[in-house]
């Protein structure tokens, strides 16, 4: 576990989940869904997939410029 993680509230058989835990579930989500996105793009790009043999300077400027 680290200090960054966000997990889901889990329902288990006996408990359900309140209103609360299902807005934070949603939230988790919803953010998820933005960083799977980025993810995507990036290995469509092939930055991450395959060696970057390019000059390392302008790796994090295209790194960004891909990812935004």
């Amino acid at each position: 576990m680290h200090w960054n993680v966000l997990i889901p509230h889990k329902k288990t058989k006996q408990k359900t989940l309140n209103n609360e835990q299902k807005q934070h579930n949603k939230l988790i989500s919803q953010m998820r869904i933005v960083i799977e996105n980025v993810f995507a793009i990036l290995k469509k790009f092939k930055i991450i997939t395959e060696k970057y043999r390019n000059s390392r300077k302008r790796f994090a400027l295209r790194f960004n410029l891909i990812a935004f």
